[in-house]
């Protein structure tokens, strides 16, 4: 077997934001996992909600690890090239930690996991700024589901409403949100109270690493991205 590389020393001088001892602990723990677990995958994710991942992680924690956070240092930690990797073949996979990615270090079959990443998605209320993934449209006229109590509340929202003998009622169409465009504070709001999910909490598998192969999933990707160093 060959000898792990996981012992060199490395500079985390470009890295100062949480401090040299937190970024430390981080890179120790990743070359940790390494060591014990039989593959390595990279992941994506979409519309991130903390508890939902922690729920998630917290099912696969007999056989699995997450790493989130700073792309560069779990590159360190990995290795950037092939004269830094802790293993050979890891430099190949600190190249694809990019944007919104994260790490899963596990022992799972890589079937099991392939088919628990892709099944997996989880609906959520859209944030502000997120962009709409369909028009909503309410039409003049009663509202059975607000109360009276939130007529005032749906009016600092900018809805045209007013209570008609103890009933909200619109008062003209109203136009919640546009499929395409920026959710609004306001229309956030008001699709919460509608009980309107546009957010999906997505994983995706980006690669997968391990001493024996090296496979990327992410359609596109040029091989000159991986192999370069």
């Amino acid at each position: 077997m060959p000898k792990s590389k996981r012992d060199r020393a490395v500079t985390l001088s470009k890295t100062k934001k949480k401090g040299r001892e937190h970024k430390e602990n981080i890179v120790n723990c990743i070359r940790e996992a390494v060591e014990k677990y039989n593959s390595i995958y990279v992941f994506s994710f979409e519309n991130m909600r903390n508890l939902k991942f922690k729920q998630f992680r917290e099912q696969l924690k007999s056989t699995s690890r997450f790493f989130l956070g700073s792309n560069k240092v779990m590159q360190v930690a990995l290795g950037r090239s092939d004269s830094d990797e802790i293993r050979t073949g890891l430099h190949k996979v600190s190249k694809l930690l990019r944007g919104d990615s994260g790490l899963c270090v596990t022992n799972m079959p890589k079937e099991e996991a392939q088919r628990i990443f892709n099944e997996y998605e989880d609906y959520d209320f859209a944030r502000t700024g997120s962009i709409a993934t369909e028009t909503v449209e309410l039409k003049e006229g009663p509202l059975d589901q607000f109360t009276h109590e939130m007529e005032p509340f749906l009016r600092k929202q900018g809805m045209p409403v007013r209570l008609n003998k103890g009933i909200v009622e619109l008062v003209g169409d109203f136009a919640v949100c546009e499929e395409g465009k920026p959710i609004s504070p306001e229309s956030s709001r008001i699709l919460r109270l509608m009980g309107v999910k546009m957010a999906t909490f997505k994983l995706k598998l980006i690669c997968r690493w391990s001493p024996e192969d090296f496979e990327v999933y992410e359609e596109g990707l040029e091989g000159s991205d991986i192999e370069s160093t």
